[in-house]
């Protein structure tokens, strides 16, 4: 008995074996399979091109016409043959919350969540005058936020406004996480975030913390708790947005995340689910990222000309005075690959207080010494420059509901106040701080009308009828000037302009780079005809695009949230 068991463990090996090579059976392995994400004129399309090969459809993302599949490599090189039909790697997406232990007891918020101490004074509502508004009455009521990010901490600050209502509306992961309490932010920075645009707490003035401390919010987790997530967990999300737009009212849309572009904006999944939420009437401020100083290091989806694009500066740890501010040495720079102006303005972005969980997010676990108090943390990044100008445009919505996405940029551009030298002179060029420092009280108030983005058409773009390009060209000698305009704005990432100041990661700016509370962009400088794309302007010769980067159907460079950096 025992030798006819040893001899049938040994027929079993040996067919185990041949099935691994595919012998007797007529059969090649088994590729092993991955995950693209496959798109078409329509979705029905998209999904019997990947059932026509044998692949598995996992999702479908309506809001750009495409499907996740799961192919083997066989069938992921017959997909790219096909006509009509578009293949994505689902790159990894990495947040940028590190270390920490494990998670501990997960636990249902009761209502209330940790008390934030008081008193607490963040200084950035009062730096770009949103505190201003707040003594009118303009809070952000009504107005209904969503944070694409790495989820949600129970705070009282975030779940309760002013007046004590519960404005938390809504809660969806993205992660493929199946808990009860998946949405949970056990990296930090979503929930960072999150209060720098929207926290109710106080300071010892009874001045707020956040820039919209009244209005709704939205959390959507397209990264997990290891700071990971793929293209589809971003475009899920946005997908998901889309289709709840006005179930919750959503008007603004905070993302504070970049990728390395590795083609024209309008190549990106990421970048056209933005365009659609644009086109939907959703107003999208995304961050510039963290790669800078360089130029042409704005990612995906800041690249997006529609959309406002945010960098960062910091007030040198003197709020009280603005005679030594400068721009972030880490905050990205313009001209996009496609030659548009970006970003659209800076706001705030230096050692920011926030709200972060001290025992459970890997970040303020990394980074023990930034912790302010228990619950308050100083992170800083255009990520959290772009929760600033996301709070704004609640308040800017408030104030006038009926304005468009392109009014709303106007508005802010119009606003904001740009660094001059004491001459009177651009302290930075455009392709470093756009329009200035955004100014919210400016912005509400301002007497400016317009659109930001003429001469573009969104849809038509989306539709592939039309593809544009900015009006930003590279010279021989490798410097950047804007068609149209002097020399003075002539850069080539070292100097600015006619000032001779260098522009490099050893220079922290001198006292000469103010920005001058006084100076605002005039009506004929918010990007007048000889600054904005115009209508002629189309997809042409005089794109900009480094050297040695070709648009791929692959994307090789996944998105993520913006890297730490230390403090400014």
């Amino acid at each position: 008995m025992h030798a006819k068991l040893t001899d049938l463990l040994i027929v079993c090996g040996l067919m185990l074996v041949a099935s691994w090579f595919g012998v007797g059976d007529n059969q090649a392995p088994v590729d092993e399979t991955s995950t693209y994400l496959v798109q078409a004129r329509d979705i029905a399309t998209a999904c019997a091109a990947v059932n026509d090969l044998g692949g598995i459809v996992l999702a479908e993302y309506e809001i750009i016409r495409a499907v996740e599949a799961q192919l083997d490599s066989r069938q992921h090189r017959l997909m790219l043959a096909l006509e009509g039909v578009r293949v994505f790697d689902n790159r990894t997406v990495r947040s940028s919350g590190k270390g920490g232990g494990p998670p501990g007891d997960e636990k249902e918020p009761d209502g209330s969540g940790p008390a934030t101490e008081s008193p607490v004074d963040t200084f950035y509502p009062s730096l770009v005058g949103a505190d201003r508004l707040h003594d009118e009455g303009i809070t952000g009521l009504g107005i209904t936020v969503a944070v694409v990010d790495t989820g949600y901490w129970s705070f009282k600050g975030l779940e309760d406004d002013s007046t004590g209502r519960k404005r938390l509306v809504d809660v969806h992961v993205t992660t493929g996480q199946k808990s009860a309490f998946a949405w949970e932010d056990h990296s930090g920075h979503g929930t960072h975030v999150s209060s720098v645009a929207l926290s109710s707490g106080k300071n010892a003035d009874g001045k707020f913390n956040g820039i919209a401390p009244d209005a709704d919010f939205m959390v959507v987790k397209a990264f997990d708790e290891n700071g990971a997530g793929t293209y589809s967990t971003v475009i899920a999300a946005l997908d998901y947005l889309l289709e709840k737009k006005d179930y919750f009212g959503l008007r603004v849309v905070n993302l504070s995340f970049s990728a390395t572009p590795v083609s024209y904006y309008r190549d990106d999944p990421i970048a056209q689910a933005v365009m659609r939420l644009w086109q939907e009437g959703i107003v999208v401020v995304a961050s510039a990222g963290n790669s800078g100083p360089g130029p042409m290091t704005v990612g995906v989806p800041g690249n997006v000309p529609y959309i406002v694009t945010v960098g960062a500066m910091t007030d040198n740890y003197t709020p009280g005075d603005s005679g030594d501010d400068y721009l972030a040495t880490f905050s990205a720079a313009g001209p996009t690959h496609s030659g548009f102006v970006k970003p659209d303005l800076v706001a705030p972005g230096g050692h920011l207080l926030g709200l972060m969980e001290a025992s459970w997010a890997k970040i303020a676990q990394e980074h023990p010494e930034y912790h302010d108090t228990k619950s308050h943390f100083q992170m800083s990044g255009t990520s959290q420059a772009t929760a600033v100008v996301t709070g704004i445009v609640a308040l800017l919505l408030q104030s006038d509901p009926t304005l468009t996405p392109d009014e709303v940029k106007y508005r802010l551009m119009a606003g904001s106040h740009r660094a001059e030298t004491p001459t009177g002179g651009l302290a930075y060029s455009v392709l470093q701080q756009g329009a200035g420092l955004v100014n919210a009280y400016d912005a509400v108030h301002c007497s400016a009308s317009g659109a930001a983005n003429p001469g573009l058409n969104v849809g038509l773009e989306l539709a592939g009828a039309e593809a544009y390009a900015g009006p930003v060209r590279r010279n021989p000698d490798g410097s950047y000037y804007i068609h149209g305009l002097s020399d003075e704005y002539t850069w080539d990432g070292r100097y600015q302009g006619s000032t001779g100041l260098i522009w490099s990661d050893a220079l922290l700016w001198s006292d000469a780079l103010l920005w001058s509370d006084g100076l605002i962009w005039s009506d004929g400088l918010v990007w007048s005809d000889a600054l904005i794309w115009s209508d002629a302007v189309l997809q042409s010769n005089a794109l900009v695009w480094s050297d040695g980067v070709t648009f791929s159907r692959k994307l090789t460079e996944a998105a993520s949230t913006n890297a730490w950096v230390e403090q400014q």
